[in-house]
C-alpha cells in the first residue's frame, strides 16, 4: 500500500506541474473576472488551482459520481464563498439516466464501460494488488443532461472557460453544447489514447465538431507518464448571450 501511495503521488504531482502551466496560459488571456464551468470536478482540485490563478465570478462545478461529490463538497465549503455552485449530476449528450463506474481509484471512475481485456486495466490491477477484475470498480445510477439545458435554465450569457476532464465522455459533453458553444471563449479538456476506456468516437471528431463550432487549438500538452494528451481551444466566433 505505501509503494501504491508514493506512485499515486507522483503522478498526482507531475499532472498538478503540466496542469498548473496550462492554467498559467489561460491567465494571461483572461483579464477580467471569468465564468468557469468545471466538468468532472472531482474532489476540487482543479478548482482550488483556478480559484488561486485566476480572478473568479462565478465557478459552475459538476460531479456526477455520488462517492466523489460528497468530497467536493466538504472541500468546497473550506472556501465559504458564494462564488461556487456544484451540482451531483453529469454532463452529457442528452438528458437521460445512466450509470457511472466508481473506481477503486476514484479519479478514474468514468461513465464509459470499462475494457477489462486492456493491457493498462490489468497493469492498474496489479499495481493496486486487486485478483478479482470485477472489484476494481462498482457501478452507481446517476442523472445526465445537457449543457444546452442548463445554460438555458440558468439563463449564464457567456462562459470564460469550459474545463472537461470526464474520462472518456468528453466529447459527449461538447455534443451537448450544440445551441450555446459562442458563448465559450476557451475549452479546456483532457483526451485518453490508452484502451482501457471504451470510446465510441476518436479525437479527431473532437476536433472536427470544435473546429465546425469556430475553434482553434492554442495548447496541446502530452501527460507524463500516461497515453493522455490535455487541449486548450479558442473560440474565434465568441459572443455573448443576451436575454
Amino acid at each position: 500500500m505505501i509503494f501504491i501511495k508514493i506512485v499515486r503521488n507522483i503522478l498526482n504531482l507531475l499532472d498538478d506541474i503540466n496542469q498548473r502551466k496550462i492554467i498559467d496560459l489561460i491567465s494571461l488571456k483572461l483579464k477580467e473576472k471569468a465564468v468557469i464551468f468545471d466538468v468532472g470536478a472531482h474532489h476540487g482540485e482543479t478548482i482550488k488551482k483556478f480559484n488561486k490563478k485566476l480572478s473568479i465570478k462565478k465557478i459552475y462545478s459538476f460531479e456526477a459520481s455520488p462517492v466523489n461529490f460528497r468530497i467536493l463538497l466538504k472541500n468546497i465549503n473550506k472556501f465559504n464563498s458564494s462564488k461556487f455552485e456544484i451540482y451531483n449530476f453529469a454532463l452529457g449528450e442528452k438528458l437521460s439516466n445512466s450509470f457511472i463506474n466508481q473506481t477503486i481509484e476514484s479519479s478514474s471512475s468514468t461513465i464509459n464501460k470499462l475494457n477489462k481485456k486492456s493491457r493498462y486495466y490489468f497493469r492498474k490491477l496489479k499495481v493496486l494488488k486487486i485478483k478479482d477484475k470485477d472489484q476494481y470498480y462498482k457501478r452507481i445510477p446517476i442523472k445526465i443532461i445537457t449543457l444546452d439545458k442548463f445554460i438555458e435554465e440558468k439563463k449564464i450569457s457567456y462562459i470564460d472557460l469550459l474545463k472537461i476532464d470526464t474520462e472518456g465522455y468528453e466529447f459527449k459533453v461538447i455534443k451537448g453544447l450544440d445551441q450555446n458553444h459562442n458563448i465559450i471563449r476557451f475549452i479546456y479538456f483532457e483526451h485518453h489514447y490508452d484502451d482501457m476506456i471504451i470510446k465510441d468516437y476518436k479525437f479527431n471528431d473532437i476536433n472536427k465538431l470544435l473546429k465546425l463550432y469556430g475553434f482553434k487549438m492554442i495548447l496541446k500538452s502530452k501527460m507524463i507518464f500516461r497515453k493522455s494528451f490535455e487541449y486548450v481551444y479558442e473560440n474565434t466566433k465568441y459572443k455573448k448571450k443576451e436575454y
